[in-house]
Order: structure tokens, then C-alpha cells, then sequence
């Protein structure tokens, strides 16, 4: 008699990194005989990747793991993830849970119970549910900022083999990807492990993976995800301006631009500092997108420390702002400090940063305007009856006429015309100038629309 097929089901909260490690352990599951669940379907394992960065975050992985359970009441479920590390006990408590992954380096031992004997490639193949692939080149933090937990849950850094990453993007290019995001839980501490006891002439760094990728054959194009200024030195920036391929786009980690509280949070830099990385950058990069993270609200936080911070995002002219209230967590520094902000005042805080926010994005798209500018299509645009909506190399939001389903994941050419609400408002390129990843039908697809539009408001 033949065995029914197992199933399957993962779920991820969290970062970048988080979302590359379900996907490897996806691929790990169904090389050993599972397939994902379908849509209302009971599956016999599922797998929930969780996250602890904020207080909220712990909170939806216990609500998320409850209602798996509730839906799929017969089937084991895994637990994965930061917060799993920091609360092993609790997280083991929680209906239906059977094992809880404290250490990634056991992933096929915690899996054995459950069937799987044999690993998948050093990587993975595909990026399920994205037009864009994350690479994780990176795990671990050594730093001690006094707000976040991340560096007990992830202590030990370790970088991936350069030669193994290449292997692994170039899957990734031929299954069709053509932005790949790398990716990790400090990224700009790729290869300080790798280089530990080895003379300068051998080290590895950020700066030559990219020259290594620049290298690789397909046509795609890398973006990094978030650093830390201080790691955005002259040859990284120097390695971004030299590859065309590598995406002008840097997300530096601001969060507060006052140095009082700066230095409460235990960063290694102070603003001035900060501003003047940011201004090296932008005399060497071709008119680069600037995306940050800010807390706002940090104990002790007054108002003139929080102008403080408006000033600097206005010197910088931040694009995109990820503004995340201060949320005190078990265990770390932060959280026995005193000053506590009111919970109102750090909500109209964080609501006068967003309005800034938007100024500063649309200052910068309009200084984008007339110029050419590498979109990757993403999907139809909701809102816009005949586009296509996508991300331009500078990170902005694009929507031009076109058909989704043939430009899906495709790079096209696209000169910005005019902004609207759903972005910068485009125009495609006449063909000749269209990049390689448009095969034939996408092309054609794309070719009927290629006449000049008018601004449409």
C-alpha cells in the first residue's frame, strides 16, 4: 500500500535572516519527502520561525504558535527562531509545540524525529513567495548595544565561504531571481571570522564579496540590507561605485542623533560622525537612497534630544525612515534605566517622524525625476489599472504600464516621469535599452506600452 505524503506548513517573523533560514529549512523538508500544506489543509509538521527583537514580536510568535495548533490540532510543531533561543521554556509549554531549536548548527538532529535524514544543498535554490532573494552571508553580533537582545540569542559570528555564497546566488539567477539581497544579523562583520589569525593580504570582506559578484555571469543586481556606518568605509563604498550591478542604496542604522543618547544606547559613533560617513558617501555614489532605522522614545529621551534627531535625518535626507518606539526587553541594559517616556509623547514623537519621513521621500523621488531607473516589477499595481508596480535601484517605488504575470521578477528600464501616490509614476524605456533579464515574452509585453505617457494624477 502506498504512504501518504507528509506535509508541511512554515510561518516566519521577523528579519531577512529569518526568512532565508525557513526557506533552507523548507528546501531541507521536502528533500526528505514533504510537501507544503495547501491552503486549508491540515499538515502533519509545522515549523514557526520566531522573533524577539521587541516585546510585540514575542508576543505574535506565542499567538501564532496557538492558532497553528488550533487549525492543525494533530500535527507537531517546531519552534525556531530568536525567541525560541531566549525562551526556551516557555516556548515549550505552549500547545502542540513537541521540539524547540535553541542552536541552528542542529538542525538536522532536531529534525530526525520527524523523518528528515538528509540535508539539502549548502544553501538554498529558490525564495518562495518573493520577486527578490535574500542571501544570509552572515550570522552573530559582537556589539553591546545596551537596548537589544539580539547579540545573547545570536553570539557567535560566522560568515559563509565566499565560494559558497557565488554557488548559491548563481542557483538563484538561473531559478530566476534577479535582485538578490545579502543579508545578515550584522552585516558588516562578513568575514572577520573568516580572517581571525590571518595576515592583512588574506583577509575577507564585504567589499570583495561584491567585486566577487560583480564577476558571476547572469544578469541581476545586489542590494545590501542594513549596516552600521562605521562599517561603510571607503573601499565597501568604493567596491558599490565601481560594480554596476551592486544597488545604490545603503541602509544605515541611525536611531537617534543625539549624542546623549547615543551614547546611554552604547553606539560606537556619535552624529557628527554619522554625517560626515553619510556626506563621503554621497560624493562618491551616484545620488544614493538613504533608508535608516530611529528609536524614538529611548529612556531618557527629551524633546531637544529628539529634534536633535529630526535635524540629522534632514541632513542626511533619509528616504525612508523605519521608526520603532522604544520597547524595553528582559535582560538588557536599557531596561532597568529609569525616564521612561510617557507612551504619549513617544506616539506623537514617533508620528511628527513619519511626517518628516514623507517630506524627505518626496524630496528625494523628485529629485529622481527624468532620470533612468532599474525596476524590478513586482506585481500589478493595486490601485493603477494597466501597471505593474516595482522597486528602482535606489529602493523607491515605481508603477508603468505593463502586464504582470509576463514582467513578474523582470528588470526593466524606466525613465521617472511625475509622482503620484503609489510612487514615482514611469516610463519604460524604448527596447534597445531594456536590460537582459527581459526574455521574449516579457519584451513583447512590455513593447506595447512603450509610447511616452502623460503624468497620470
Amino acid at each position: 500500500m502506498e504512504s501518504r505524503v507528509r506535509t508541511c506548513r512554515l510561518l516566519t517573523l521577523g528579519c531577512k535572516v529569518n526568512q532565508y533560514e525557513t526557506q533552507y529549512v523548507k528546501e531541507m523538508l521536502e528533500a526528505n519527502g514533504y510537501v507544503e500544506a495547501a491552503q486549508g489543509q491540515s499538515a502533519d509538521l509545522c515549523v514557526v520561525n520566531t522573533c524577539t527583537v521587541t516585546g510585540e514580536g514575542d508576543a505574535k510568535s506565542r499567538q501564532l504558535i496557538r492558532r497553528l495548533h488550533h487549525h492543525n490540532p494533530g500535527a507537531a510543531i517546531v519552534v525556531m527562531g530568536c525567541y525560541a533561543t531566549r525562551a526556551p521554556e516557555v516556548v515549550r509549554r505552549l500547545p502542540g509545540v513537541q521540539t524547540v531549536i535553541t542552536d541552528k548548527e542542529r538542525l538536522l538532529e532536531d529534525f530526525e524525529p520527524y523523518g528528515v535524514m538528509t540535508a539539502p544543498t549548502p544553501g538554498i535554490c529558490r525564495f518562495d513567495d518573493h520577486q527578490r532573494a535574500f542571501v544570509k552571508v552572515q550570522d552573530g553580533c559582537l556589539l553591546n548595544c545596551s537596548y537589544c537582545i539580539i547579540p545573547q540569542v545570536r553570539p557567535t559570528v560566522r560568515s559563509r565561504p565566499m565560494e559558497e555564497i557565488c554557488a548559491e546566488v548563481e542557483r538563484l539567477v538561473e531559478a530566476g531571481f534577479h535582485e538578490i539581497v545579502l543579508t545578515g544579523i550584522h552585516l558588516g562583520h562578513y568575514g572577520l571570522d573568516l580572517s581571525k589569525g590571518q595576515p592583512r593580504e588574506r583577509w575577507t570582506r564585504l567589499w570583495q564579496l561584491l567585486d566577487r559578484l560583480g564577476e558571476l555571469p547572469g544578469d541581476f543586481r545586489v542590494r545590501l540590507s542594513s549596516l552600521e556606518a562605521a562599517e561603510a568605509r571607503d573601499p565597501l563604498i568604493e567596491a558599490m561605485a565601481r560594480q554596476p550591478r551592486v544597488c545604490p542604496h545603503l541602509h544605515l542604522c541611525l536611531q537617534s542623533g543625539s549624542d546623549r543618547i547615543l551614547a546611554r544606547m552604547k553606539r560606537r559613533y556619535r552624529c557628527a560622525g554619522f554625517l560626515e560617513r553619510c556626506r563621503r558617501i554621497a560624493a562618491v555614489l551616484d545620488q544614493p537612497a538613504f533608508t535608516t532605522d530611529v528609536i524614538v522614545g529611548f529612556p531618557g529621551e527629551t524633546e531637544a534630544d529628539f529634534e536633535a534627531t529630526c535635524d540629522a535625518v534632514q541632513q542626511v535626507g533619509f528616504c525612508k525612515i523605519h521608526v520603532f518606539p522604544y520597547s524595553p526587553r528582559e535582560g538588557t541594559e536599557a531596561a532597568r534605566l529609569r525616564e521612561q517616556v510617557p507612551a504619549k509623547v513617544v506616539a506623537a514623537r514617533r508620528e511628527r517622524l513619519q511626517q518628516l519621513e514623507q517630506q524627505l521621500y518626496r524630496r528625494y523621488a523628485q529629485s529622481l525625476l527624468g532620470r533612468s531607473l532599474d525596476v524590478l516589477v513586482e506585481g500589478a499595481a493595486p490601485t493603477r489599472k494597466g501597471h505593474v508596480r516595482g522597486t528602482a535601484c535606489r529602493g523607491v517605488p515605481v508603477v508603468f504600464r505593463g502586464h504582470a504575470p509576463a514582467l513578474l521578477r523582470a528588470r526593466v528600464q524606466v525613465r521617472a516621469v511625475a509622482l503620484v501616490d503609489e510612487g514615482i509614476l514611469g516610463e519604460p524605456e524604448p527596447a534597445a535599452t531594456a536590460p537582459l533579464s527581459m526574455p521574449g515574452k516579457t519584451a513583447r509585453a512590455l513593447s506595447r506600452f512603450a509610447l511616452p505617457l502623460l503624468p497620470s494624477f
